[in-house]
């Protein structure tokens, strides 16, 4: 019985220490050992075999966001000998700053972050995500405390390159790189958002009776072009028709110049062919003229026809013909 007792006493013994000597360590995850109170070693991921009661890991400072009851947001800091090597996310609450002009506003920030050396995120600093979170907290309202308000709220980007070059900067001895930092919400007092509100209203409003202004003023642009256009074109083609009829006139006259030509050369030749006085046929050409108007019942006058001219009138029918083309 006495056999069976120790035999139990040492396999328990041995599942102890072998408990107590192996450490599996999760990837993207490390332990840091301590032997006898002093740094001793990094653990890797995987199978690692340490000196029980001589060896232990080192405990650290880890922090959680949970959301409790009725949807609050509760922090929760634990110690825990697991140091993660992932890139890890702090949303701190709101806090309140002052801008240089005197504004006090809330922000909120997110900050990304990794533990690049495990050995200095241990010895280096107590408490390392309290430390991070106030780190942040006054690099933050020192940043903000340089700007205005309008600036602050149109400069995020500067803002977070600002405060991750801080960070940075300062959390390197703590074997920690900040990635990036992001201004989640910017909220000024309600004064202040109403008075904006305001502002903006008034510009909106500046802004449509500067496009209104400069429509009507393209309008009349526009229609005052239109309206030389228009003249222009009215000209245009009234110096078209006065050239055109120009030519007409100029053509009817050529042509009726070069019909009253051709009316001489045949009357002239007429007059050659029967050898008549020139002068008598004009009288008689006249004569007939005027028994023309008395016939059609205009005024009528005393004709005198000479005698030359009476010899005249029996021929003259055939010269009216060869004058009228037939």
């Amino acid at each position: 019985m006495g056999t069976l007792s120790f035999l139990g006493i040492l396999v328990l013994l041995v599942i102890v220490i072998v408990s107590r000597g192996v450490k599996v360590v999760p990837q993207s995850e490390t332990r840091v050992i301590e032997r006898l109170g002093r740094f001793h070693s990094v653990l890797q991921p995987g199978l690692n075999i340490i000196w029980p009661f001589i060896d232990k890991p080192k405990l650290i400072y880890t922090r959680r966001i949970e959301t409790a009851l009725g949807g609050r947001t509760v922090v929760r800091v634990s110690t825990t000998s697991c140091i993660d090597l992932r890139e890890q996310v702090y949303d701190f609450p709101s806090q309140q700053v002052i801008t240089k002009d005197n504004v006090t506003t809330e922000i909120n920030a997110l900050l990304y972050f990794q533990i690049v050396d495990p050995k200095k995120s241990v010895y280096e600093i107590d408490n390392l995500p309290n430390a991070i979170e106030k780190l942040t907290q006054t690099s933050l309202r020192n940043v903000i405390g340089e700007l205005e308000l309008d600036e602050t709220l149109t400069s995020r980007d500067t803002i977070n390159s600002r405060l991750q070059a801080i960070l940075d900067d300062a959390t390197n001895k703590w074997g920690v790189k900040v990635n990036r930092v992001e201004l989640q919400d910017i909220t000024p007092p309600e004064s202040v958002r109403e008075a904006m509100e305001k502002q903006m209203q008034a510009e909106r409003n500046r802004r449509a009776e500067i496009l209104n202004a400069e429509g009507e003023k393209k309008s009349l642009i526009l229609r005052s072009e239109g309206e030389k256009e228009s003249r222009i074109n009215q000209a245009e083609a009234a110096k078209q028709s006065e050239i055109l009829r120009a030519e007409g006139e100029a053509r009817a006259k050529v042509l009726q110049a070069e019909a009253e030509a051709e009316a001489i050369r045949r009357v002239t030749e007429a007059i050659r062919q029967t050898q008549t006085d020139p002068a008598a046929y004009m009288l008689a050409t006249k004569y007939i003229e005027t028994l023309r108007e008395m016939v059609e019942g205009k005024d009528s006058k005393t004709v005198y026809v000479p005698y030359e001219a009476t010899g005249m009138l029996g021929s003259l029918g055939s010269i009216k013909e060869i004058f009228q083309g037939k």
